[in-house]
């Protein structure tokens, strides 16, 4: 009898503590949208447990069925299961990106080797892959859509990349790397973001604010008050960075923020190098494992690149073209520093905003201080939503009942022509503390269709660090701040507007080198006066911009596109140089050094290092893909011509990219896809004219 009450007791209390974690139920929110003002920090870890536990249910049940596999009973089954375990993950994994703590980041170092083990133990089951491999040997006389082959081969080839076709000691050596992988890529993005917010520099001087204009002097000092100082406080998030670097006339000082910037995780407490240099091995010894020559072989197969060959071929065929130029513009940004100071100057890393933005306004009569007053972030916000509308008739309404996780976060509703809902996008623009640098977009919830025909709509994020209002002035973006917004709207349309069948498939579900398109081809908008006419005003007096400012934007656009591309380069040649190594790097200054001197424009500066702070590749998830930048580069500048040939905002052209890109997500080989869009292959030419190097 005892026992029997205490096993009553026991039922009762995991119900209770199951029952007050909001994971656990169904959502009683607009949409069921995650229900962020009740989940507790010591939720995760139970609801990742639970996740874990039901997750290796319904994959025992795929195993020990008794039936022949089928499409229907293993492969469907096994993309429709884990949903608590995905509810829970993509929660915890945006929040940490966004709103971080130490209790958070404690909790994803001890969840980190549990969700490896669990999924390890899922990919490395014999008995499933076997069911998988019997549909998958099976495809052709199955009559299956270009989807479900599609859903098929990926979860085949997923699981036979993860190595679930290693036998005895490879498979658990396997197991072994992967999980430290896994430690070693979170502790890295950790320490990055550590040694970004470690960095102040509190300026109360007149003399070291020379040069700033009085928007940069007022979000210093609301960030020096917010921190509870006096003075003018600048950090490493990017509005605070970007702005010193480009108008302090105090060298010493630019100097000073560029070794902080650029020497983090170098040494000390956030120290990333034997960690990267571990990653990097671990990367070749799993490629070794799976009888590939380095990482890049292994992480390219499925890709649209296919193999190193293939991104060296575009990352030197870029570098043939445009160093020249590059050179050349190094070589005027020179010759005006020489002017403007009437010295000879040797131009250092630190310079070359400074001047370089000098150079731009004397030659366009234009700069970022010109332009803010007409791009006030609620205004940008009208227009970018505004050209959603006029391309593919999709609105958007704000709804205050939508729980956000930060004051700061807006949540809307998105309809489409017929006011049919659609799905719900967050926006969260400014940094703060927890929030890493840099602007991305990622899911709450994916979109799917259940068994019964009803699509299930997702939820979607874009998340940036633009600067935040002051006590006098709204929040006012720079050109680049605005093109980011593009960019990353362009990535949350390609979330919500997808129709596919299966969650793995579906939005930006596709391979690396092509999830950049729907991104990047949003920014060509910037530069169109028509678009431009839609939404930017003066936020004072209501004039809208000028047409001659217009054109000066339009005019500068080519500018300094030499040395940006080679700095897209830089990362692409760095990123390919740790994954094609074959032995273990132990000098990692001379290492980049060398993967770099190609691209190499301006003098290296000592103590300074790119590898240590590239969370790109050592921890968020683009090792051997950052050439997908300028692949995506070209894609989206060949894709935007016929924008261009047939009308900016032509529905026709516009349908043709939501039918054929936007709401195709992974369902089918990307370059299938891009032809469908575009009746032939991409080349470089479009890019190339785009940037002036390539006369039209």
């Amino acid at each position: 009898m005892r026992k029997l009450l205490l096993s009553v007791v026991l039922i009762t209390f995991i119900y209770m503590t199951q029952a007050a974690n909001p994971f656990f139920g169904k959502y009683k929110t607009p949409h069921e949208t995650t229900p962020f003002n009740k989940i507790k920090v010591t939720d995760y870890e139970p609801a990742f447990e639970e996740g874990m536990r039901q997750h290796q249910k319904e994959i025992d049940v795929i195993i020990n069925q008794r039936t022949i596999p089928t499409f229907e009973n293993t492969i469907e089954a096994l993309d429709a299961s884990g949903k608590l375990l995905n509810r829970v993950a993509n929660v915890f994994f945006a929040l940490l990106e966004a709103e971080s703590n130490d209790d958070m980041i404690e909790i994803s170092q001890r969840i980190s080797p549990k969700l490896t083990e669990h999924s390890n133990n899922i990919t490395l089951n014999e008995k499933l892959f076997e069911r998988v491999k019997f549909v998958y040997d099976k495809r052709n006389d199955l009559n299956l859509t270009p989807e479900q082959l599609m859903l098929l081969t990926d979860i085949y080839e997923g699981m036979a990349k993860k190595g679930a076709n290693l036998q005895g000691k490879d498979k658990e050596k396997y197991r072994k790397l992967s999980t430290e992988l896994s430690q070693l890529t979170l502790q890295f993005g950790h320490n990055v973001l550590k040694a970004t917010n470690q960095f102040e520099m509190l300026l109360t001087d007149k003399d070291e604010l020379a040069g700033l204009p009085q928007s940069a002097l007022d979000a210093a000092a609301h960030l020096a008050k917010i921190k509870g100082k006096n003075g003018y406080l600048f950090d490493l998030s990017f509005p605070s960075y970007i702005a010193f670097m480009k108008y302090s006339t105090r060298r010493d000082l630019r100097e000073k923020l560029y070794r902080a910037y650029n020497s983090r995780c170098m040494s000390g407490e956030f120290d990333n190098t034997i960690i990267m240099e571990r990653i990097a091995q671990i990367r070749y010894e799993i490629a070794q494992l799976m009888g590939k020559e380095n990482y890049a072989e292994y992480a390219l197969e499925f890709k649209m690149a296919k193999n190193s060959k293939n991104v060296y071929n575009l990352l030197n065929q870029l570098l043939e073209a445009y160093k020249p130029i590059a050179l050349q513009e190094v070589s005027e940004i020179k010759g005006f520093a020489v002017g403007m100071e009437g010295k000879n100057i040797d131009i250092m890393p630190w310079d070359w905003s400074f001047y370089a933005d000098k150079l731009k306004d004397a030659k366009y009569k234009l700069n970022d201080e010109m332009l803010k007053p007409y791009f006030e972030l609620s205004k940008v916000k009208k227009g970018v939503f505004g050209l959603a509308t006029r391309l593919y008739g999709i609105t958007f309404k704000k709804n205050s009942k939508i729980p956000v996780y930060h004051p700061d976060v807006e949540a809307f509703e998105v309809f489409d022509s017929n006011n049919e809902y659609i799905g719900v996008l967050y926006t969260d623009f400014h940094p703060r503390e927890g929030k890493r640098n840099g602007a991305w977009m990622t899911e709450f919830k994916g979109q799917w269709k259940e068994k019964d025909g009803k699509d299930s709509r997702p939820h979607v994020t874009i998340v940036m660090n633009f600067t935040r209002p002051t006590e006098k002035k709204p929040a006012l973006l720079t050109f680049d701040e605005v093109e980011t917004f593009l960019h990353e709207f362009g990535h949350s349309l390609h979330g919500l507007l997808t129709k596919c069948t299966y969650s793995s498939l579906s939005g930006t579900n596709v391979y690396q080198d092509f999830v950049e398109l729907p991104s990047q081809i949003m920014e060509n908008w910037l530069t169109e006066k028509e678009f431009l006419d839609t939404f930017a005003e003066h936020y004072e007096t209501k004039e809208k911009i000028p047409t001659e400012l217009v054109n000066k934007i339009v005019s500068a656009s080519q500018y300094n596109a030499g040395y940006l591309c080679i700095r897209q380069l830089t990362f692409g040649l760095l990123d390919m140089a740790w994954h094609t190594q074959s032995s273990q790097v132990t000098d990692a200054i001379t290492f980049e050094r060398k993967a770099i001197a190609p691209t190499q424009l301006l003098p290296s500066v000592d103590n300074t290092m790119i590898s240590n702070q590239l969370s790109h590749i050592f921890s968020g998830g683009y090792a051997a893909g950052y050439y997908g930048y300028k692949w995506a580069e070209v894609l989206d500048a060949d894709a935007f011509s016929i924008f261009k040939k047939n009308g900016i905002f032509d529905r026709t052209t516009a349908n043709s990219f939501l039918h054929n890109i936007l709401e195709k997500g992974g369902s089918e080989e990307p370059m299938i896809l891009y032809k469908r869009f575009r009746g032939q292959e991409p080349s470089i030419n479009a890019l190339m004219q785009r940037d002036g190097i390539l006369s039209e």
